[in-house]
């Protein structure tokens, strides 16, 4: 059966919406934001507008693809070769801002949507729903309807285990691909339970998460203070976040929460995020919501399931991989590029970006840019 779908403007589709659900922030001021609570939003709404001179070259359109609703940014000619662009946790297409416009101009043309879950696309209420069998039926989906059976694909954070198992799934219609922050893992078990046994009743954020709504609702009690928390602690201006302490420093998973004890952050603006980037974020999660966001975490040993008995041999596109120097995620993984040069065929090599952390697209922009433009080049 086709994946093909159909495309509507972002207005026509606001007849067809739910109420967003309100965060518990909702009348008090918030140091993040500056406003009592976000605006009421509903669910395909036109995500929040882009500032003037990015708005100018890129579009906002929802389209329909493998039963689901995906809003996405787009920019470039549509007849040019496609980039797809997966964003990670906890991101939306928003994440892509910087990469719009230069791959637009270097003759691609490029989608960012918001994934199933995430910001303005349809948020399934089943955990299963967020396996990698219907998220890479997204993109594929997204693809046919441009017009496209392959593509290049570029992954960050989640969107870069999405890609490695578009890759490993579908390698006849990946062009290529870039993945940044989370390298190629071929897990000799299920995930899960090696993370099980790992941490054992020590806190894990990724054992927490599949505690039944316990981290949704945490992460959602206070929308700005979660993205706020969690964008900054991730980044090259933190490093002394608990979620990646090693195991003997961990606190115990039994009254810990995702936030718990995460350094303050200072006040915004940052380096690399402004007070309108930061509230568009706000505003998106403030609808979505985190059910579906961390319900892709639920699904990880179902994807090692549908996945394991793919050979690693057929992934002989071209694949490069990006990081931030100070990205906590490969502070932990030092030999992630000998591990992807020993087990890709097609893996090209990586870049490592000095001052960025786990954000890379987002910190150091043009340093991300440069990197992924001169491996497109080489195609």
């Amino acid at each position: 059966m086709s994946r093909r779908g159909t495309t509507t403007g972002a207005t026509a589709t606001a007849s067809t919406t739910t109420p967003t659900r309100r965060s518990s922030a909702c009348g008090r001021r918030s140091r993040w934001t500056g406003t009592s609570c976000p605006p009421r939003a509903t669910r395909h709404a036109a995500s929040a507008p882009e500032p003037p001179a990015v708005a100018n070259a890129v579009r906002q359109r929802t389209v329909r693809v493998n039963g689901v609703d995906l809003s996405l940014r787009e920019a470039g000619d549509p007849g040019a070769p496609l980039v797809v662009l997966a964003h990670g946790f906890p991101e939306t297409g928003h994440s892509w801002r910087h990469q719009m416009l230069p791959l637009a101009a270097a003759g691609w043309h490029v989608v960012a949507p918001d994934q199933r879950g995430y910001g303005h696309s349809s948020a399934p209420r089943e955990v299963s729903a967020y396996g990698t069998d219907e998220l890479s039926a997204d993109l594929l989906g997204l693809a046919e309807l441009l017009g496209h059976e392959r593509a290049v694909y570029v992954g960050h954070d989640w969107g870069a285990l999405l890609l490695w198992d578009l890759c490993r799934m579908h390698p006849d219609r990946v062009t290529a691909g870039v993945a940044a922050s989370v390298a190629f893992a071929d897990w000799p078990a299920p995930p899960l339970d090696i993370m099980a046994r790992r941490y054992g009743d020590r806190f894990f954020y990724i054992n927490y998460f599949q505690r039944p709504h316990e981290a949704e609702t945490e992460l959602g009690r206070d929308v700005a203070d979660t993205m706020a928390k969690v964008l900054w602690g991730a980044s090259a201006g933190a490093q002394a976040d608990p979620m990646f302490f090693t195991r003997d420093e961990l606190p115990p998973m039994e009254g810990t929460g995702f936030l718990t004890g995460r350094t303050q952050p200072p006040d915004l603006p940052w380096p690399w995020l402004d007070e309108y980037e930061f509230r568009t974020y706000v505003d998106e999660f403030s609808v979505s919501g985190f059910f579906g966001p961390v319900s892709w975490y639920r699904n990880m040993n179902a994807n090692y399931e549908r996945t394991r008995h793919r050979p690693v041999a057929a992934m002989t596109m071209p694949v490069h991989f990006v990081t931030g120097e100070l990205d906590p995620v490969n502070l932990t993984n030092p030999a992630f590029d000998s591990s992807m040069r020993a087990t890709l065929p097609g893996y090209r090599g990586s870049t490592v970006i000095a001052g960025a952390g786990h954000w890379v697209q987002q910190e150091k922009p043009a340093e991300f840019n440069a990197a992924l433009l001169g491996f497109l080049s080489s195609l």
